[in-house]
């Protein structure tokens, strides 16, 4: 047998943000949006109207905290 792994719970929430982060940019790009303005106009204002329903993009996108976006964002962005 191998060895015992620990898996960290924010690894896999964090990676579960970047998913569906991605998941809705593609969303918006196929439906002819610019996924950077219109992610960003919805974080900064936190109107879901940003976000296209298409594939229940606004629907994923919602069901996460706008600062833990950022937050995972940023730290992507660092690394």
């Amino acid at each position: 047998m191998g060895e015992t792994k620990i898996y960290n719970a924010k690894d896999f929430q964090e990676a579960a943000i970047i998913k569906t982060v991605k998941e809705v940019a593609d969303n918006l790009l196929e439906k002819g949006y610019d996924p950077v303005n219109q992610i960003v106009g919805y974080l900064m204002s936190g109107d879901p109207g940003y976000i296209s329903s298409y594939k229940e993009a606004r629907k994923k996108i919602t069901k996460i905290d706008r600062t833990k976006v950022l937050e995972v964002i940023v730290k992507e962005f660092i690394k």
